[in-house]
């Protein structure tokens, strides 16, 4: 192997740039390589050596190295391989909580719409199939790195037709769902604003449980997440609905009882 392709560790490789910034005159586009495959993270850098405005500083093979070269270098673009984790979206999920200000674009094979839609809602600004042409790619980091998303069409009829079903599953009619009072509890708690954490704390439990018992709810309800869930509340009165049905009870010991209170959204 020649010593211009070396091995994934993490290290820029032109340090100096990578300070400033800079090449010539204009702004270089840093972009991160994560993929598996040492003979695809060659031929990507070969495209991206073709342009005067874009340079590699970190590569990686690995999640960890991905997670680690991220945390440390402040690339614009992190181009990161779906099948670089056993679970891509929680995988993802983390790189987009560690990498805020990056934009990172997947690379996948094999997309479907659920796919599709889930990377997007996990922190995706691209989705790109690995057979992607080069000066595709490159546009993609282009137009990535400026604030737009990059989907091909098939993408965004998928994600339209995502949040039409969305849309009409917040807001048309739901047969009820059969939710436990330890779920209605947790609800409510999640309604007030508190964390998982605190939420645990409240009723005694751990922070893993009460994780899952919001996928389940999540499962139950056909949300994804606190905000859709928090909709889901608001349009169908679900915790405003359960007072009543406690009140109706007779309401004893409902305030030692740990019972849902009314939903208050956060302004």
């Amino acid at each position: 192997m020649s010593s211009e392709i070396t091995k994934v560790t993490g290290q820029p490789e032109k340090p100096e740039e990578q300070a400033a910034g800079k090449t010539g005159e204009g702004t270089v586009l840093k972009v991160i390589l994560a993929d598996s495959q040492a003979i695809y993270r060659v031929g990507v850098r070969k495209v991206i050596a073709l342009e005067d405005d874009i340079r590699v500083v970190a590569q990686a093979e690995t999640l960890g190295q991905a997670l680690a070269a991220a945390s440390k270098f402040n690339a614009d673009v992190i181009l990161f391989e779906a099948e670089l984790s056993t679970n891509p979206g929680e995988a993802l999920s983390e790189l987009a909580r560690r990498t805020p200000n990056s934009k990172i674009v997947v690379l996948a094979d094999n997309l479907d719409e659920q796919r599709t839609v889930d990377f997007l809602r996990r922190g995706a600004r691209g989705i790109v199939p690995r057979s992607v042409p080069p000066d595709l790619l490159v546009r993609c980091m282009r137009k990535v790195s400026e604030g737009e998303t990059w989907l091909d069409n098939r993408g965004v009829n998928w994600v339209i037709e995502a949040y039409r079903a969305q849309a009409a599953q917040l807001t048309g009619h739901r047969p009820k769902s059969h939710l436990s009072d330890k779920e209605m509890l947790i609800i409510s708690l999640v309604a007030q604003g508190l964390k998982n954490k605190e939420i645990a704390q409240e009723i005694g439990t751990t922070e893993q449980v009460i994780k899952n018992y919001l996928r389940k709810v999540y499962d139950k309800l056909g949300v994804f997440d606190r905000l859709e869930l928090a909709l889901y509340c608001i349009h169908h009165q679900l915790l405003n609905k359960a007072q009543v049905a406690a009140a109706g009870d007779g309401g004893a010991g409902r305030a030692d009882s740990g019972a849902p209170q009314p939903f208050q959204p956060k302004p």
